[in-house]
Parts: structure tokens; C-alpha cells; sequence
């Protein structure tokens, strides 16, 4: 089932929105907590402290979404999420892959691996985030929701931007590196995708 379809279902019934809606809540939260955690407490920058607060900022912007629901979900509970068994180990997962490919691939470790680790799964998600959210907007608008993401697409195209900075100083080959990131969240995009396409039926 693609992506287009899932959405047109989730829409159409408050229940599983207000549950969609609170996975992406979940998912920006877990990536704001991500960032926090790579950062170094004595060289942590600008750029990641704002990157930070936006992405906590979009969780609780989504969470505010789902009043117009009229679902409540008070919490990141399963019985409140879509697939939640694998969209609480998503991010994980690809950091877990990403520090795998860091760690045996170019043979960084410590603070530096960790670093490196926050630049790529950031720069990953932050492709995949440009590509679901104008998708689920599009969806949104044909259903003519009170729902809307549109703040968040602004936010998250910036963000790309200031990635793609941040590489390019950290490698000459960050593009080649960027490319197996997003090859490993592809891979659990569409993992994602099939346990969402079970779920809802």
C-alpha cells in the first residue's frame, strides 16, 4: 500500500489521525532527545541547541494538532501510536546502522563518533521529513482538514540546509557518506510503511 493511500485512510477517522498524528509527535520527540544526547557539553554549537528546540518544538506542535481530532492521547503509550512497536525502535535503529557503518567503516569512536553519528541520522531524517510532511499536507488539504503541518515544512527545509553545511565541513566525501545513511533509512521507511498498512487494515 503506498504512502498516499495510508494517509486518505488515517484521515478519515479521527481515531487513527489522532494516533498518526501522536507517532510523528513521538518520532520529532525521540529526534530532539537524539540531538541532546550526541551533544559535547563544552563545543555544543548554535545551530545544534536550535535544531534541537525546533524539533521538541514540532512534537509538541503535533500534539497540539491532535485536539482537532477530538481524540485524546495523552501519552506515547502503545494503546496511543501507529505501529508502535517499530515506530519507537525507527530512530534507534538507524542510529544503531549508522554507527555501525562510522564505526567500522571509517573507524571514528568516542565523541567524534558521535558527532558524526548525530550529522548523518539528522541529515537522513531531515530527507525523509522533506519528503512525508508536503505529503500528508497534500492529504490534509483534499480532505479539507483542520489539521495542518505547514509550519513544520518551512522549519524542516531549513534545517536540510543547515545540515548539508554542517557536512560539508565534517567530510570532502560527506556526500558519499549522507547517500549510505539514507540507503539504511530507506530500508526502515518502507518497513514502516508495511506495519502502518497492517495496522489500519
Amino acid at each position: 500500500m503506498q504512502l498516499n493511500t495510508i494517509l486518505t485512510k488515517i484521515i478519515a477517522k479521527n481515531r487513527l489521525h489522532a494516533r498518526w498524528l501522536n507517532t510523528l509527535s513521538l518520532m520529532e520527540n525521540t529526534g530532539a532527545r537524539k540531538i541532546s544526547a550526541s551533544e559535547d557539553p563544552a563545543t555544543v554549537t548554535y545551530i545544534i541547541l536550535k535544531h534541537a528546540a525546533e524539533e521538541h518544538r514540532h512534537a509538541f506542535y503535533l500534539k497540539k494538532q491532535i485536539e482537532k481530532t477530538g481524540v485524546e492521547c495523552p501519552t506515547y503509550a502503545g494503546e496511543y501510536l501507529l505501529a508502535p512497536d517499530f515506530s519507537k525502535r525507527y530512530l534507534h535503529q538507524l542510529d544503531i546502522d549508522v554507527c555501525r557503518y562510522l564505526k567500522y567503516g571509517l573507524s571514528l569512536s568516542g565523541a567524534e563518533l558521535r558527532f558524526a553519528a548525530y550529522l548523518l541520522v539528522t541529515y537522513a531524517i531531515e530527507v525523509r521529513a522533506d519528503e512525508l510532511y508536503p505529503i500528508y499536507q497534500d492529504a490534509l488539504d483534499q480532505a479539507a482538514s483542520k489539521v495542518n503541518v505547514k509550519s513544520i515544512i518551512l522549519e524542516e527545509e531549513g534545517h536540510l540546509e543547515e545540515m548539508i553545511k554542517q557536512l560539508q565541513v565534517f567530510s570532502p566525501d560527506w556526500q558519499l557518506h549522507a547517500n549510505k545513511a539514507v540507503e539504511m533509512e530507506t530500508i526502515l521507511f518502507g518497513k514502516w510503511v508495511e506495519n502502518l498498512a497492517v495496522e489500519i487494515g
